[in-house]
């Protein structure tokens, strides 16, 4: 599995706890976030990372910004995406099991540090489960088309 992790300015310390994590699952990954403490538009950091995960370059994304409301509306914007925010284990992992969700983001200012690599682990952990929800999924890819 190859991962791209990015954030913007507000999500700095959680982007630092997932890179520590993928290096200890022994993920391959890319850091594309910001390295600065000003403000940056978040949309410059989701939408090229997206593309590259709807590419195919990367299998997956994990996004981080103050809420991850906008990395995640950004990434949706992105044909082939399926980005969820999450802010608890419970959604991570049936965001992987029921939507095939190629793309998490996260909030540094809703949760925590330890809560956002409890939420990476499970959802790089966790496998789609297919079957019902594969048609499902189906209908929102065709939509796109």
């Amino acid at each position: 599995m190859k991962v791209i992790v990015t954030a913007d300015h507000a999500g700095m310390t959680i982007r630092n706890e997932v890179k520590s994590l993928l290096e200890e699952m022994n993920i391959e990954y890319e850091d594309t976030g910001c390295s600065c403490e000003t403000s940056v538009d978040y949309p410059d950091y989701a939408l090229p990372a997206a593309e590259r995960v709807a590419n195919g370059e990367f299998d997956r994304g994990i996004f981080i910004c103050g809420t991850g409301i906008g990395m995640s509306i950004a990434a949706n914007k992105v044909k082939g995406i399926r980005c969820a925010l999450v802010h608890d284990v419970y959604t991570a992992k049936l965001t992987r099991q029921h939507n095939d969700s190629n793309i998490l983001a996260m909030g540094e200012r809703v949760i925590g540090p330890g809560l956002g690599r409890e939420i990476a682990k499970t959802w790089l952990e966790t496998e789609f489960d297919g079957g019902r929800h594969e048609k499902r999924v189906g209908k929102v890819t065709e939509y796109e088309s």
